[in-house]
């Protein structure tokens, strides 16, 4: 695993060992950014399951002004810590290591640019996480919302009963599925 571009290109990083994790594949990595490359210099970014905290410093490294970055496992957030340094991106990443609920409540006065969830799959985290976003007003409509999923059916109809949000797209990798997701303007409701 390594950064793809920007100020970090080519810095490989740490992983974590186990199963617990699942690191984002380099070739959905690089799609994905190819896809939002426009959205990223200066956004505020929020990778809520940060893991290895791969895709939190790919954003980093791309020009984005702060990424908070996020795990509840300790060990973690020490490998992130240390990928952290190796990138030398330390003046732009904050590192929780705390549930995601707390996360968010910790910044509900932040209104984010672009949000990454990936979080272990064969949860509802991405829903609960979404409603907690938006009960904390932690978006507005500009806001990116990034959803990595392997059980596309059952996000969809998740994100079908959340009225303040629509999917704008959805690109397929092998069984990785990626959702973009926005806030619904009030012209539209």
């Amino acid at each position: 695993m390594r950064i793809i571009s920007g100020t970090a290109r080519g810095t490989k990083l740490y992983t974590l060992e186990g199963l617990d994790t699942r690191p984002t594949l380099d070739r959905v990595k690089e799609a994905l950014f190819n896809i939002i490359f426009d959205k990223i210099q200066e956004a505020k970014v929020l990778d809520l399951f940060s893991g290895s905290g791969a895709i939190g410093l790919e954003f980093a490294s791309r020009g984005a002004k702060e990424v908070y970055l996020c795990d509840n496992s300790k060990s973690a957030c020490e490998i992130i810590k240390k990928n952290i340094q190796k990138t030398h991106l330390e003046n732009k990443t904050i590192l929780y290591n705390l549930d995601f609920k707390e996360v968010l409540k910790e910044n509900k006065d932040l209104i984010f640019d672009i949000i990454y969830l990936d979080p272990p799959y064969k949860t509802d985290y991405i829903k609960i996480a979404i409603n907690e976003i938006i009960k904390n007003n932690m978006i507005n409509e500009n806001t990116l919302i990034i959803a990595e999923t392997d059980e596309l059916e059952k996000l969809l109809m998740q994100i079908k009963n959340i009225e303040e949000i629509k999917l704008e797209s959805e690109r397929k990798y092998g069984r990785v599925h990626i959702l973009f997701l926005k806030k619904i303007s009030r012209k539209e409701e």
